[in-house]
């Protein structure tokens, strides 16, 4: 026979999956002796079954009816019975807590008899009364699916007795049947309203957005009721062993007096600090004080806490590992190691990647009560103030004389970079976590809100409207969260950040940054994966591996073409012959020659991954309707053959076009030119007495064909610019695999590679067949909403498909080529759960933004941990 339910002395908190978090933890403090009120689970089977066949297991109502009859046997009382009955809370307790997500109903057991039973038990007429308003109000709104807004119309009322008729009548006149009288009826109906409550919308809302499974169902407790409302000797509180916003120890909480736990909830009364119940009853808050270091000691961990004091006696109701801040998680980690509690390992599986980001920016210090003008997705950590600027150019210009703009677009593009070096922080309406403004923002640390569809950006008006229709002119002072996703009015309070201080300087100043600092020390020591940054500035460079960065996986060469050296590639595009197009070329070579060089000589003795530029060439032409605009008003010869250049290079579907190594092939020059401006880079590095470690890599390879004749001509010219320098140019040769036939091709594209690094972006647009950019601003929103997606595939790697590509990539790559070297420089680079996926599949590096770093080195630690706690081994 299945069992379905367990006594709490039956179970412990290893049955999580069994008796969900709540069950598994009221189990585990009464084997700990602690004083739990008595009472039993029925276990997420049940739940299961139920909600899959519509009706509970046929043994469940006999088992729930033997555990209650060993319970009334227990206690000697009987459910709603007519002296000092017993009464029951029925709650819900998923395997992860969902707080506030699915049902509970307290006093089962109450009726027209019992209430009075209560009264006369408890010396308490006016409780009892309110007890039974309690259970109508919380039955006739979860059990029988009465709007609450029927039972609100009634009350407050000097006579409780009287809001119980009114409370009935609500029932009676809404589902034409009567309150049940019977407790054991009320207690199996209100078992079966908890398992519904597993798929209200809320509850399936929160899962999508905590990423837990809709299949594990919820258990279901049923516990002897305590009451905190009993008088000036009775109470109810929360209590954490350690301040869940600090980390620091102590004594934290809140206790409220004569209430009940909803009653704290709810917020209808103000709580006392929890240091208060030691005047008010020290008997109950020394005993409370040694329950709370029996279960941290126990858990070996900060512990959240429900407890009631009913006439002078206390009971422990529920505990938990408790929920904390950041800052707190890395504190309590450490702390923990230095009073042995736990070890450096523990500690680093008690934090994550994204808790390090969200220290590393600056803040706002406090906005609850600031309603914010919009919402957008969080794309770019931190807080910045500004005004708003509708265009880079101005942005620059206001910049320049030392104001703070915000930089407001529709969304951006290439010719938007120099905004957006200069601006605090970028806006855009359209776009999500991989737009173009998402990607450059996260890799220059700037704040970033993308996707903010409330706003209406008009560039021709200069304004912006928010959804409240105010209309925002240029120069208005902003504030953005992106670390919340939120655009405010005016200027918010601003906080530093010392983690972000410590890792750009190296200097700890606190307990904070001294439990980071350690925490990514050891980070360091456990990890096999590699963390490389994406830059493509000496100054980027340098700030990467200032964050420990041990190299660059990713270093664009298209992002130096812009700016004032625009104009030579025009000059490229327009050349009507080959001489044309050299002298172009030969302009762009010392200024390309310049930029590798400083990025070398700030990565010296490490790897600097150069790709080759990338993307489609009319990226770097004027917009083709502004153009047509031009040239239809103001005719210029230069705007003409602009406007013939971009018509001509026009494609339906440029990223899927002529770019990549397709430039490299049909562009005479092109790959020589870049080609020689690396080489005579590491000459001039090996000339200053440098050790760089320059490579090539050429991106689109679809083909072992494509890589091949690309290498043959980076090989001459690297041997051409040997022999001229009489030094040896050495850069190994490599692609990056980004399209599914590179994927599944890699055994023959081995042959001609050195290395791979996998373009998880492009690699995601091009397996899933979608647009980065038009997907998240059109379907992405309800394809996550209806759970088509757990996460978005740009922030986390799809592992089923995506994944599976690069998995079959590095087994025949290195079927092929054994050793081969294997990176990732997409945006999943950084990403946290996608980097234990790259640590298991055998990858040699992860490659980020440089402000990604630290989190990378974190969850790389953590990935090694988890690879050797469940005795896997990553592949080779």
């Amino acid at each position: 026979m299945t069992r379905y339910v367990y006594a709490f002395a039956e179970g412990g908190r290893d049955m999580a999956d069994v008796l969900g978090g709540k069950g598994a933890n009221l189990a585990e403090m009464t084997r700990l002796g602690l004083p739990v009120p008595p009472g039993f689970t029925v276990t997420t089977r049940a739940c299961r079954e139920y909600l899959a066949t519509g009706a509970e297991p046929e043994e469940l109502d006999a088992q729930v009816a033997h555990a209650l009859a060993e319970l009334e046997h227990r206690i000697g009382r009987e459910l709603g019975g007519r002296d000092n009955p017993l009464l029951l809370s029925v709650r819900s307790g998923s395997k992860f807590s969902m707080p506030g997500m699915m049902e509970t109903i307290l006093d089962i057991g109450l009726g027209d008899e019992s209430v009075l039973a209560l009264a006369k038990a408890t010396g308490r007429e006016r409780s009892a009364w309110d007890s039974y308003r309690r259970l109508l109000q919380m039955y006739g709104r979860t059990v029988l699916g009465i709007a609450p807004e029927l039972f609100d119309r009634h009350g407050p009322t000097d006579d409780p007795a009287q809001l119980v008729e009114d409370f009935k009548k609500v029932i009676r006149d809404a589902t034409g049947e009567e309150f049940p009288q019977d407790p054991a009826e009320q207690l199996y109906r209100a078992i079966r309203a908890v398992f519904r409550s597993w798929n209200s919308e809320r509850a399936r809302l929160y899962r999508r957005r905590e990423n837990i499974p809709d299949d594990l169902g919820t258990a279901v407790n049923i516990q002897v009721m305590v009451f905190g409302n009993l008088g000036p000797d009775s109470g109810t509180g929360v209590a954490f062993t350690r301040d869940p916003a600090t980390g620091a120890r102590g004594v934290y909480g809140d206790y409220l007096p004569n209430a009940q736990g909803e009653d704290v909830v709810a917020g209808i009364r103000n709580a006392v600090p929890l240091a208060e119940l030691e005047r008010l009853d020290p008997t109950s808050y020394r005993q409370l004080v040694a329950h709370m270091g029996t279960l941290e000691h126990h858990y070996r961990d900060l512990c959240d806490i429900e407890f009631t004091v009913e006439r002078g006696t206390l009971w422990m109701l529920q505990t938990r590992v408790g929920k904390r801040t950041a800052e707190a998680a890395f504190r309590i980690a450490e702390a923990l190691v230095d009073e042995k509690v736990i070890d450096e390992d523990e500690a680093l599986t008690r934090v994550g990647g994204a808790q390090l980001a969200r220290l590393m920016f600056p803040r706002f210090e406090a906005h609850a009560d600031t309603k914010p003008l919009a919402h957008g997705v969080p794309a770019s950590p931190g807080a910045a103030v500004g005004a708003i600027v509708f265009d880079s150019a101005e942005a620059v210009r206001r910049a320049a004389t030392g104001d703070k703009v915000i930089l407001v677009r529709r969304e951006t593009t290439p010719d938007d970079l120099p905004g957006m070096v200069a601006a605090e922080a970028v806006l855009t309406s359209r776009g999500g976590k991989t737009s173009h403004a998402a990607v450059v923002a996260r890799g220059m640390g700037k704040v970033c809100v993308c996707g903010a569809e409330e706003l209406t950006v008009n560039v021709r008006a200069r304004t912006l409207t928010t959804p409240a229709q105010a209309v925002l002119a240029e120069g208005t002072v902003i504030s953005v969260d992106g670390t919340a996703g939120t655009v405010h009015l005016g200027a918010l309070p601003l906080a530093d950040s010392p983690v972000g201080r410590f890792l750009d300087t190296g200097k700890r100043d606190g307990v904070l940054t001294d439990a980071v600092a350690r925490t990514l020390q050891h980070a360091d020591s456990v990890r096999r994966l590699g963390v490389h940054a994406n830059a493509d500035t000496p100054e980027d460079a340098a700030r990467a591996r200032r964050y420990g960065a041990e190299g660059i996986g990713l270093c664009r060469t298209e992002h130096m073409f812009l700016g004032e050296r625009r104009g030579l590639v025009e000059a490229m595009i327009l050349a009507e012959d080959e001489t044309g197009r050299h002298a172009a070329l030969d302009a762009l070579l010392p200024l390309q020659r310049a930029d590798f060089t400083g990025i070398l000589a700030a990565m010296d003795g490490l790897p600097v991954t150069i790709r080759l530029i990338d993307p489609p060439l009319n990226e770097f032409l004027p917009d083709r309707t502004e153009l047509a605009v031009r040239v239809a008003t103001h005719p210029t010869t230069r705007d003409r053959r602009l406007l013939t250049a971009v018509e001509r290079m026009h494609e339906s579907n440029p990223m899927l076009g002529l770019r990549g190594v397709r430039l490299g092939l049909v562009v005479p020059g092109l790959v020589e030119m870049q080609v020689r401006a690396i080489a005579e880079a590491v000459v001039e590095r090996l000339r200053a007495g440098g050790n760089p470690q320059a490579e090539i890599m050429v991106p689109l390879v679809g083909t072992v064909e494509e890589l091949r004749i690309v290498r043959e001509t980076t090989e001459r010219v690297l041997a051409e610019v040997s022999d001229a320098s009489g030094l040896t140019v050495h850069c190994p040769i490599g692609t990056m695999i980004e399209l599914p036939r590179a994927a599944l091709t890699a055994g023959r594209i081995a042959e001609a590679a050195d290395f791979f690094s996998f373009g998880t972006n492009d690699l995601t647009q091009t397996a899933w067949g979608l647009s980065r950019d038009d997907a998240e601003a059109s379907f992405f929103p309800a394809y996550l909403a209806q759970g088509v997606f757990a996460a978005s595939p740009f922030e986390t790697l799809d592992l089923d498909g995506v994944g599976r590509l690069v998995r079959i990539a590095v087994e025949e790559g290195r079927a092929t080529r054994p050793g081969l070297k294997i990176g990732v420089c997409g945006e999943h680079g950084g990403d946290p759960d996608s980097i234990h996926f790259f640590h298991d599949t055998g990858l040699d590096y992860v490659s980020c933004s440089p402000f990604r770093v630290p989190a990378a080195r974190l969850e790389a630690g953590r990935a090694a941990l988890a690879n050797r706690a469940d005795g896997t081994s990553a592949a080779t």
